[in-house]
């Protein structure tokens, strides 16, 4: 095992009016609230969905290849560098920028969408 799902972040123009919606839907509650970024989660924690702000969102539109899905998914590790050699020896791709020596680092997948590695560290930092 490498890591444990940890979230789904959403990208989007606005955070907090996005998350109303996936509120009700998903009947979860607000963990965080930052004008950039809210954390909807379940009372035991369990289910965590993201919206982080984006600037000149533009909006996917299904089965277009010129404005594709636009989130990624957290992947909770207990060692950034444990968890990066298994990653690339599955075939992710470490993305430019990325290379954080604690809290998270982003790669791609075999196709190219992007996910995050994290930690407590980082956890703990965000909140």
């Amino acid at each position: 095992m490498i890591g444990h799902l940890y979230a789904t972040v959403i990208d989007c123009p606005d955070p907090s009016e996005l998350a109303a919606f996936y509120e009700k839907l998903l009947s979860l509650s607000r963990l965080e609230d930052a004008p950039d970024f809210v954390v909807l989660g379940s009372p035991t924690g369990a289910e965590v969905v993201a919206f982080q702000k984006v600037e000149d969102f533009g909006r996917p539109q299904w089965s277009n290849p010129e404005r594709p899905q636009q989130m990624h998914v957290d992947v909770m590790v207990s060692d950034l560098d444990v968890a990066e050699a298994q990653v690339l020896a599955l075939g992710a791709t470490l993305l430019d920028g990325s290379d954080k020596p604690i809290g998270y680092r982003v790669y791609a997948d075999p196709v190219g969408h992007p996910f995050c590695l994290v930690t407590p560290q980082q956890v703990t930092a965000a909140g």
